[in-house]
């Protein structure tokens, strides 16, 4: 190492304006450094490693080629924006990620002008991108507007809807497709790196228009058979046709990691003043970082880990995950009834179906990151006698709303929905949290909704929804470990509506719906130091409603405390118009409805969140007091006294 970079390189880009005074030659130890900066980094906070590593060379690319941030990068999902973080001005806060009060684990607006798009799902940085553009040209400016999207971020039907606007619009938009699973490239090596320099060059693009031009004075006939000999023999030698069949240019595939291969190409296409473009880059997850490199799933989500072994720590006390129960109760249930079957949208691990697929591979679905398709051909699969469950996070299937509606709701089909990840979610913030399904399912109607209060209801819930055969059903459960209870070796079938009462009381009723109960427990036992005898009861049923058990509550007791996981207009509403309609509002029952605020809560540990919240003891608590108009304050002197 010379002198002058006796100081690591990384010391001195604090931004991508130091990073662009760099020269080329210094770009392969940059990323060494960022490579290792990232992994120790992710070691203390744990996070999504694997993405990020595999394109520490085309962030410093893209960087250093571009005018970040007037020049506007978009990444999609943000898993892989780590390295990107780094280099914007946030390394000295990169081991606060995913932390309460530290940096997000994806783009976030707030946080930083180089973040020019949030994201937390997948597939939208081309739409968003799109709009970019058009608003760019409407406003006569001249900036370069690059989205970078990953090849699994490509199986959904979104990105090809805004590659075919953007292709017959014809705005000068720039897509880099990352492909980190050579699950569309050919191989990539000297000759493809000269064929992408070459196309992406401004003397190829002028003599394929001057080609072009002479075709339109051909015969009709022969101008046809011309275009289409010119772009098969370009997709022979470079792969891409159905890229250029939407309107793009397609350049690549190109290495990668190899910056002799990106620098070119990324300026050729940056001093280009034609329409929409796609580069595809090939890299490799994990890359550099052994441990992820041969790891099954290239170590995409992580905890904390040893940097040398790359041995992770555990997540918990060991009781099973509810993810890990669920899959369980299906796998018994399937072992049953031949007619389960089992859809996932690219989360079989994290949604437990990999286990599943084990036991029954022909039975299980994986349709890549495309939840409105999986919803319909759920919808499909029932129509034909067979019972699907389809396990999809709570915030993923926001995306299918109007198939849920649509093809299910609407013709009363059985589709089981298996929600994952219902309330706070951790780390991974607002964009991941559950935190609507129940408003928007319950709204619907003939619509089953279930909430598990433990792993022992989940597999109950997992049976109750297999017997469910003339409507649509839904149960949801956190993500995490569970509370320990013992497991039944397989469910029972519950009674539709009916939910049970855990302890008697006769001042207030809290009915709890989902995995709140345990907080609902607590509180009883604190109400109780101050003389105030609790009823606490398990709803299970959000839809059809338990109304034999809210109008008991309702009528023998002072006041009614409603507690759920989830968004305003969900299971309390659900309570509030059924007492409504009935008057029983008017007999002096004081109620409260305990939901997640009408705000988006920023990541922290779940038991933070909850607590921020007012969805915890000490919350119910409080809402007991202020419903009697008491102080809590002056309770909680007296009873220290």
């Amino acid at each position: 190492m010379s002198a002058e970079h006796a100081t690591p390189l990384l010391d001195r880009v604090r931004t991508p304006q130091e990073l662009r005074a760099l020269d080329d030659e210094d770009l392969p130890q940059l990323a060494a450094e960022l490579r290792q900066e990232t992994i120790d980094a992710v070691s203390v906070t744990g996070g999504h490693l694997g993405a990020g590593l595999g394109v520490v060379e085309l962030t410093i690319a893209l960087h250093k080629v571009f005018d970040t941030p007037h020049d506007k990068l978009i990444w999609d999902v943000g898993h892989q924006t780590y390295p990107h973080k780094i280099l914007t001005g946030r390394r000295d806060r990169i081991r606060s990620l995913r932390q309460g009060g530290g940096l997000s684990g994806f783009c976030k607006r707030e946080e930083s002008e180089y973040d020019t798009f949030g994201a937390g799902h997948s597939s939208t940085s081309i739409s968003a991108g799109l709009g970019m553009a058009v608003a760019r040209d409407l406003g006569g400016r001249k900036q370069n507007v690059v989205c970078v999207i990953g090849d699994g971020a490509m199986s959904a039907g979104m990105a090809y809807e805004a590659m075919n606007n953007a292709g017959a619009m014809d705005s000068r938009l720039i897509v880099i497709l990352n492909d980190n699973d050579m699950s569309i490239a050919p191989p990539v090596g000297a000759m493809s790196a000269y064929l992408a320099r070459l196309i992406s060059g401004e003397t190829y693009r002028q003599l394929r228009n001057w080609a072009k031009q002479l075709a339109k004075i051909l015969p009709k006939a022969w101008e046809r058979r011309a275009a289409r000999a010119e772009e098969y023999t370009r997709g022979f030698w470079t792969g891409g046709t159905l890229f250029e069949e939407m309107g793009f240019y397609y350049v690549g595939p190109i290495d990668g990691h190899n910056f002799d291969h990106l620098l070119p190409v990324l300026r050729n296409v940056r001093d280009t003043q034609n329409g929409p473009i796609l580069i595809h880059v090939v890299t490799q997850k994990g890359k550099g970082y052994e441990p992820a490199e041969i790891s099954a799933d290239k170590f995409h989500g992580v905890n904390r880990f040893n940097v040398i072994t790359g041995a992770q720590e555990a997540a918990g006390g060991g009781a099973p995950s509810y993810t890990k129960v669920f899959a369980n109760a299906l796998i018994e249930e399937a072992k049953a009834d031949e007619k389960i079957v089992a859809i996932t949208a690219a989360m079989p691990s994290g949604t437990g179906l990999d286990r599943f697929a084990e036991a029954f591979p022909d039975r299980t679905f994986d349709v890549g990151i495309a939840e409105q398709h999986a919803v319909t051909f759920a919808a499909g699969l029932a129509v034909e006698g067979y019972k699907p469950f389809a396990a999809i996070y709570s915030t993923f299937l926001q995306r299918a709303y109007d198939q849920v509606v649509h093809d299910v709701a609407i013709q009363r089909l059985p589709v089981r929905f298996a929600l994952d990840r219902a309330g706070f979610v951790g780390a991974d913030g607002p964009t991941h949290a559950g935190a609507f399904d129940v408003t928007y399912l319950c709204c619907l109607p003939g619509f089953v909704v279930m909430a598990a209060s433990d792993e022992a209801e989940l597999v109950h819930m997992v049976a109750t929804a297999a017997a469910i055969d003339d409507r649509p059903s839904a149960f949801r459960y956190p993500r995490g470990e569970g509370t320990g209870v013992a497991l039944p070796k397989r469910g029972e079938v519950l009674p539709l509506g009916k939910g049970r009462v855990l302890r008697e009381g006769s001042a207030v009723a809290i009915l709890s719906f989902g995995a709140r109960l345990g907080e609902a427990l607590k509180a009883n036992d604190q109400l109780a130091s101050f003389g105030l005898s609790t009823t606490v009861a398990d709803a299970r049923f959000a839809k059809p409603l338990d109304e034999d058990l809210v109008r008991q509550l309702a009528s023998h007791h002072e006041v009614l405390i409603t507690i759920e996981e989830g968004a305003t207009g969900g299971f309390g509403a659900q309570v509030l118009h059924y007492l409504a309609r009935e008057g029983l509002l008017d007999q002096g029952l004081k109620v409260r409805t305990l939901t997640l605020p009408d705000s988006f809560i920023e990541h922290d540990k779940p038991q933070a969140m909850y607590e921020r919240a007012g969805l915890n003891a000490s919350g119910i608590v409080a809402a007991v007091f202020a419903a009697l108009g008491k102080d809590l304050g002056a309770a909680e002197a007296a009873w220290l006294a």
